[in-house]
């Protein structure tokens, strides 16, 4: 049957099983909205304040339902607008498509209205990219785009597609089963052999004080079940990335929590003091490692990865296993000894029990008790979305997250803005979950504009404010390491957030009592619809402990 390149995009998109859409229109793309909205009993397209939301919904979208997110813009700066969005996809590997709308092809490299290069813009930070310049392409395309978002390490890809592609029509066959196309098109990731598994599993048999860092990976291979059974038989604890929390339970017994710059001690300690250190799905980030000469310095340290580039970018490992880690995972579980490792888990036991984060020294309303709070109101069965900053660590240290898919941030980039937009993309891919988002005043004027998009589709979110009247964790780093010299990180001229929410007709709460928080919340959480709770806590609160720049990673500020 012959169809129009809309047409073919918006049968590509059902073949594919997207039923949600993210993005804002324009002229370039307005052939493929007008298909849009004959295809509303398929399609739900949300329409955001700006195109950058619609990328980090689109974003957390796949994050929380393990699909592709797909986002749409047009040509020009709507194109540009996405750019941020699709770079923190691609930092954090989240499988998503972005479709841009371009000027004609005639057009194109003349500096036309509206035109940019988008694909050379994105190179660097997509997958992969596609300028599609002839209708016939547009299926394969499309169809090829989504089998590289989501195989092997996911990550974000780019379709541009010119306004007369849109118009122009073709012969279009429809695939009868999607898997027709993705088995022309396989892509080997397993790289392992049974050699890497036996040396594997000899390293960990033999070794007393075995002690694992998980990444996202873990979550994308979904091999929650293995890494839980894996710890378990081998008596490891297990440490997590900003990315890998809710891989592993947090109120299991084993778990030592956030490991790095704003990691426990216990984490720390136990990458510093282990004889093996098992990498899972992580990349060893600066955040993590700190001073690599120092980093895990006594440890042979085995990295499974899916991603061959990763293997001695930034740490060197004594053995490198390439492939799925829900694979590998399952293959180590018959291939490792029960062990116990009494003496070892003690140790790190004791440092939890020894360190644990205290509230604010000020006496005022601190995060600790606010997302504590969330975590027992919510009894700990919400999806928290968050901003960038201080709040994004507290959110990471104080909320026990015993489930994948549940910790929605910006890891790789901080990005800054993007957890409103990420709390809608999250409330539409599980919409009978409670979503939380945690912001810093900072970040939340960046995106205070989606507040329109949550109250026009009535979305229940709740908004926390930690607001401390600057831009929190720039002042503690002025703070700490620059004699307290605080540039341009005060924010004490408003916006009055509760008058900002009531303003887009949103419930709009101010506590400054841990008791008022809980009032606020409880409210917000009966009457199931949209609220703004406004949260002032002191400036000078930081987040501890903290590991100086350059510093080994157990040589940790504590207060």
């Amino acid at each position: 049957m012959k169809l129009s390149g809309s047409q073919i995009l918006i049968e590509c998109l059902k073949e594919q099983n997207v039923d949600t859409v993210f993005g804002y229109p324009g002229g370039a793309v307005i052939e493929i909205y007008d298909e849009i909205y004959k295809a509303s009993d398929y399609i739900k397209h949300i329409l955001t304040a700006h195109e950058q939301a619609a990328a980090h919904a689109a974003d957390a979208y796949a994050r929380v339902s393990g699909k592709v997110g797909v986002c749409i813009a047009t040509s020009g700066p709507g194109a540009t607008n996405l750019v941020t969005g699709i770079a923190t996809a691609y930092m954090d590997s989240i499988p998503m498509i972005a479709i841009t709308g371009n000027v004609g092809v005639p057009l194109l490299g003349k500096d036309s209205f509206q035109e940019i290069d988008i694909a050379g813009v994105t190179r660097s930070i997509t997958k992969h990219n596609y300028i599609v310049k002839r209708v016939e392409d547009l299926a394969d395309t499309i169809r090829e785009a989504f089998l590289i978002a989501k195989s092997g390490r996911p990550g974000p890809v780019l379709i541009d597609i010119p306004k007369d592609v849109t118009i122009k029509t073709t012969d279009f066959e429809p695939l009868q089963n999607i898997n027709d196309f993705f088995s022309n098109s396989v892509i080997e990731y397993d790289f392992f052999s049974t050699q890497d598994i036996s040396t594997a599993a000899k390293l960990i048999n033999e070794s007393k004080r075995p002690f694992l860092y998980i990444g996202g990976g873990v979550i994308i291979s979904g091999a929650e079940k293995e890494l839980l059974d894996f710890a378990e038989k081998i008596d490891a604890p297990v440490s997590n990335s900003l990315m890998g929390a809710g891989g592993f339970p947090q109120n299991h017994p084993l778990s030592t929590g956030l490991v790095g710059m704003h990691g426990g001690v216990a984490s720390n300690e136990g990458i510093m003091n282990c004889d093996l250190l098992i990498a899972i799905g992580a990349r060893f980030s600066d955040r993590v490692t700190s001073s690599i000469k120092d980093f895990a310095k006594n440890a042979k340290i085995i990295h499974i990865d899916i991603d061959p580039a990763e293997i001695d970018k930034n740490v060197n490992v004594t053995l490198s296993v390439i492939g799925d880690a829900k694979v590998i995972l399952t293959a180590l579980n018959q291939a490792v000894e029960i062990k116990k490792h009494s003496e070892w888990v003690n140790t790190i036991e004791n440092w939890k029990i020894k360190h644990t984060i205290n509230h604010s020294i000020s006496g005022l309303l601190d995060a600790k008790q606010i997302i504590e709070s969330i975590d027992i109101l919510t009894k700990g069965n919400a999806i928290i979305t968050t901003e960038v900053g201080q709040h994004q660590m507290w959110a990471a240290q104080f909320y026990c997250y015993k489930e994948p898919r549940t910790f929605i941030s910006s890891g790789g980039l901080g990005t800054m803005g993007f957890g409103t937009g990420a709390s809608i993309g999250a409330s539409f891919a599980a919409p009978n979950k409670k979503i939380i988002q945690i912001a810093g005043d900072g970040s939340f004027r960046m995106n205070s504009n989606e507040l329109s998009t949550i109250h026009y589709y009535n979305l229940p979110i709740i908004i926390v404010i930690l607001n401390n009247s600057v831009l929190g964790m720039v002042r503690q780093w002025q703070n700490l390491f620059y004699a307290q010299r605080y540039s341009q990180t005060v924010l004490d001229r408003g916006p009055d957030f509760v008058k900002l929410a009531e303003a887009y007709a949103i419930d709009g709460y101010r506590a400054t009592t841990i008791e008022e928080f809980n009032e606020a919340f409880s409210k917000a959480v009966a009457q199931n619809k949209p609220a703004v709770i406004d949260c002032i806590i002191d400036k000078d609160d930081k987040v501890l402990p903290m590991v100086a720049p350059g510093a080994p990673t157990n040589q940790l500020i504590i207060e």
